[in-house]
């Protein structure tokens, strides 16, 4: 399927965008992103799946959002206008964030299942069957795919063929997302953190928060920042240490994003916080009319997040001072993603929102409809094939004609002058008959 409306742009612009691959933007966790945000809440598109979508947060990557929904499917979706791509549907519910690398989309699910999908075309290339649910968005690191299962594991995947290289137990439900910093993976399990060797597994240190833990740690400068119960931690990326916890007010389910010297995260309180980083102390709280259990994701002096309150917030990052927001249907639960000047979202009332307007203009998807991923891209190279062999013939005959009047002139040529019947004028008359046939 081609969608149209935007001109290709130079390589310089494609580079300018940065895109948000997984859940809170990288590898690290942190939530923050350069890209520009929105400032103003003009809804951009609106995109209905079959049921809520929960927790989870879109990828954007090329001018296509990855978003996935409790009505068991994986979508791929244009970025500047909403239509669909593909879908893929799973076994179950899905409420983990797709997570992209090199082509390819993976995903959990409630099925129990890690899948990894084409990217262009939605088509499975693997999956892997863990024992429980899959909530945790997956790391793509080295050629490995970290993920966590509420069979009480952290598996690390060969990301190419879904085989496992290694697991850890836990001994508990694992709703974290990995964090993968400088070859250690931190991932919180429902009563502890851990940081574990990337390549093999093993533990390098835990700390015992208590529970229960919902949150994905973000780690940055050094520092793992999490949420247990309702406090927020601050603990040593190193050795597990604690540095600070600050309390909130009711049970935090939400991640922590981490920018411009500042720790904010939403709580059951129905309240935002902003937290020193070194300290832990209060800097601000902005209060909403429900539980805000949405991931903050900060962009352009802008934190962004939903509310069960049903409306999406644009916060002044340094006040909190709200800039806009926007109601939707139902609760928002789902987690943002920002790029390229748009804020993707999802919500209970079953749609994906784009709050804003595309800033750096994208070329159109050039991906098939999943329902003809296959058949429509071997057409596509048959057809080509066809059309360069057909003009291959043509050229090829062309010359060959050229080739043989070129002989036949030669022949007559040569046997008027062994005759020495040789006509100049006619000579000259043949020789730009022959060449104004076949010089264009």
């Amino acid at each position: 399927m081609i969608f149209s409306s935007f001109a290709p742009k130079s390589q310089a612009q494609q580079s300018s965008v940065d895109w948000s691959t997984q859940f809170h933007h990288d590898l690290a966790r942190s939530g923050y992103s350069t890209s520009t945000g929105s400032l103003s809440n003009q809804s951009l598109w609106s995109y209905p799946t079959g049921n809520s979508i929960e927790y989870l947060s879109p990828a954007i990557i090329n001018g296509v959002v990855y978003v996935a929904s409790d009505d068991d499917y994986v979508y791929a979706l244009n970025a500047a206008t909403g239509g669909k791509i593909w879908s893929y549907k799973t076994g179950g519910a899905v409420e983990a964030s797709p997570a992209f690398a090199r082509g390819v989309i993976y995903e959990g699910s409630d099925d129990h299942y890690v899948y990894a999908l084409n990217a262009s075309t939605g088509t499975k290339i693997w999956s892997y069957g863990t024992g429980g649910e899959v909530y945790s968005s997956p790391a793509i690191v080295d050629g490995l795919v970290y993920v966590g299962s509420n069979d009480f594991n952290v598996y690390a995947l060969n990301a190419e063929t879904g085989s496992k290289i290694w697991s850890f137990p836990t001994g508990n439900y694992v709703y974290s997302s990995p964090a993968v910093v400088n070859g250690v993976v931190y991932v919180d399990s429902y009563l502890d953190v851990y940081a574990l060797n990337a390549s093999s597994g093993s533990e390098i240190w835990s700390y015992s928060a208590g529970g229960p833990m919902y949150s994905t740690p973000a780690v940055v400068n050094g520092v793992v920042y999490t949420a247990s119960n309702n406090y927020v931690y601050a603990l040593s990326a190193s050795t597990g240490s604690k540095i600070w916890n600050y309390p909130t007010g009711g049970i935090v389910e939400s991640s922590p994003a981490v920018a411009y010297g500042i720790v904010y995260i939403g709580s059951d309180d129905k309240k935002i916080y902003a937290l020193d980083v070194k300290t832990g102390s209060k800097m601000w709280n902005f209060a909403t009319g429900n539980i805000v259990d949405s991931s903050p994701f900060v962009a352009s002096g802008v934190i962004y997040f939903g509310s069960e309150d049903r409306n999406v917030y644009a916060l002044n990052s340094s006040t909190g001072g709200e800039i806009w927001s926007c109601v939707t249907g139902s609760a928002v639960e789902s987690s943002p993603s920002v790029a390229n000047g748009v804020v993707y979202i999802g919500s209970d009332d079953n749609n994906v929102y784009a709050f804003g307007s595309i800033v750096v203009p994208q070329p159109p998807p050039q991906f098939p409809s999943s329902s003809h991923s296959s058949t429509s891209a071997s057409s596509k190279h048959s057809t080509s094939a066809i059309s360069n062999s057909s003009i291959l013939i043509i050229v090829g005959a062309i010359l060959i004609v050229v080739v043989i009047t070129d002989l036949v002139v030669g022949i007559r040529l040569e046997r008027n002058y062994t005759r020495k019947t040789i006509d100049p004028a006619r000579k000259v008359d043949l020789g730009v008959e022959v060449h104004e046939l076949f010089v264009p």
